[in-house]
């Protein structure tokens, strides 16, 4: 069984001769408790090419310490971390494999640096005697178990904020630290010094004159810097999915629909010959992951809803009914979502978004100046909402218009996303077209909810009647949400006479 903290710290520089100040002169320091020295014995896995180090990624087996055991440290933050925790074991646990599944792939996982800590650890306690923080002071011994076995020591100070403490509190600790001459070290983390400093001496070199990359300059460069975003969230959120951490799914879904939007909006520069059939797989995943967190949606709006209603109102057992439906379609979703992370065909999506963005399929537009390039497919984009809308607000209410209405969400949410992507090379200009059809998209989504709504109302209220159960209460609700579609159909106009100004999209143009 896994377990896991969120692990707060920053590392610093040391030497033997480091010497600590007096750190009960920090805010609400009241002793400084020597917790006596742990020798630690740390073997960190990776692939042969480090794909989890270059996601600052860290999986390790432990010996030694109060916590021995399997630790998976996953990035959040500059010096925040999550640490997922097992028991000792010899293999590497499934559990813990399968977070960093995503990166790995079908690659191994082998055991590339060992380290010997030898810790001398301190507890900042305030006046009740509460933990505030850990600091350690490491002389570490590196060894390379791959690439020759180089070795490499070095001693560093680490602090860690307990639990329920004040981040806040670790900025005071740092003053403290750098007014004695103690500073931040360079490596952010001991595998990743380790890494460096045990290279082969050729590797080693190469890095040091590796030219830097430059800043986008080209359409293309730019389209390309955007794909790789959203691959790379893609993949990020992985682990957050597989861990059930709230809006994991939700974030990882609109990491592929930026990915489709950009491949369509963006055909004359990245060839869709090629990134269709990569698009049709990201639409598989996106409506795979989807089951858990729509009807999850659906379920609040609902549960909402009844809330809202006086309970003389409520007629029969509502709220259990709605229990009922809700487990009946939710059952497994999760569960699912977890399996389609697991299949072959996500990893082979995943390796062809690799491929993708290792040898792009640019077409000669690619090479333009972005100014140019870039505004014409935004602005296609916007054609295409405007004749979607247009229709819409030309059907009088009724099935028909709930459709194009659903055909112009769809529309708005690429051209925002065409919008969100021209940012970085058109500033200000597509920051406000995408917000402005954000705004749309916002109308257009909550009345869509709302024909969701009525639908799953509708058979509430003919499961509640089939089981001799009133139906007055689901018929009410229906009714609210007919009678928020039409809220949102009256509100549409206002907003796209706002997202339809031409001032708008001059100024995409220059």
């Amino acid at each position: 069984m896994a377990d896991t903290k969120r692990e707060i710290e920053r590392k610093y520089e040391a030497t033997p001769e480091t010497r600590l100040p007096d750190l009960t002169k920090v805010s609400g320091v009241s002793a400084v408790v020597d917790k006596g020295v742990a020798e630690l014995d740390a073997v960190y896995y990776d692939t042969a090419d480090l794909r989890l180090a270059a996601a600052s990624i860290t999986l390790r087996h432990r010996t030694g310490g109060a916590d021995a055991g399997w630790h998976l440290k996953l990035p959040v933050a500059p010096g925040v971390r999550d640490e997922i925790s097992a028991p000792l074991s010899e293999p590497i646990p499934r559990t813990l494999a399968a977070l960093v599944r995503a990166r790995t792939r079908d690659a191994e996982l082998v055991p590339v640096v060992r380290l010997l800590s030898s810790r001398d650890v301190r507890h900042l306690v305030d006046a009740d005697g509460a933990l505030l923080a850990e600091l350690s002071r490491d002389a570490v011994r590196a060894e390379r178990l791959t690439d020759g076995g180089r070795t490499a020591q070095w001693d560093e100070i680490e602090v860690e904020l307990a639990d329920d403490a004040d981040p806040a509190f670790l900025d005071a600790v740092e003053k403290k630290l750098r007014k004695a001459g103690v500073l931040p070290a360079e490596s952010p983390s001991k595998l990743a010094r380790a890494l460096a400093e045990t290279a082969p001496k050729g590797e080693r070199a190469r890095k040091a004159v590796a030219p830097p990359e430059h800043a986008p300059r080209t359409a293309g460069e730019h389209i390309l810097a955007y794909l790789r975003e959203q691959a790379d969230a893609l993949i990020s959120y992985d682990p957050a999915v597989r861990r059930d951490l709230p809006d994991s799914v939700h974030q990882m879904r609109v990491a592929t629909r930026r990915m489709r939007s950009a491949f369509k909006t963006y055909g004359k520069v990245v060839d869709r010959s090629v990134t269709d059939p990569i698009g049709e797989e990201l639409k598989w995943l996106a409506a795979e992951l989807g089951v858990a967190r729509d009807q999850e949606v659906l379920t609040e709006r609902l549960k909402s809803r009844i809330d809202a209603l006086p309970r003389t109102l409520l007629l029969g057992p509502v709220r259990g009914r709605l229990r009922l439906w809700s487990v009946a379609h939710g059952s497994g979703a999760r569960r699912k979502a977890v399996a389609v992370l697991d299949s072959k065909r996500y990893l082979a999506l995943l390796e062809s978004l690799d491929a993708l963005l290792a040898d792009p399929p640019l077409l000669k537009a690619a090479s333009g100046e972005p100014s140019r390039v870039i505004p014409r497919a935004v602005l296609k984009d916007y054609d295409r909402l405007a004749a979607r809308t247009g229709h819409a607000l030309e059907l009088p209410p009724g099935e028909a218009r709930d459709l194009a209405m659903h055909d112009a969400r769809k529309a708005a949410k690429r051209a925002r996303y065409a919008g969100e992507a021209a940012t970085p090379p058109l500033g200000k200009a597509a920051r406000n077209f995408a917000r402005r059809m954000k705004a749309v998209q916002t109308v257009l989504g909550d009345h869509q909810d709302s024909v969701v709504a009525r639908e799953a109302l509708r058979n509430l209220a003919i499961q509640a009647h089939a089981a001799g159960e009133s139906a007055f209460s689901w018929g009410l609700l229906y009714g609210h949400e007919e009678a928020q579609a039409a809220e949102r159909e009256a509100e549409l106009p206002g907003v796209w006479a706002k997202a339809s100004v031409p001032k708008l999209r001059a100024d995409l143009t220059g």
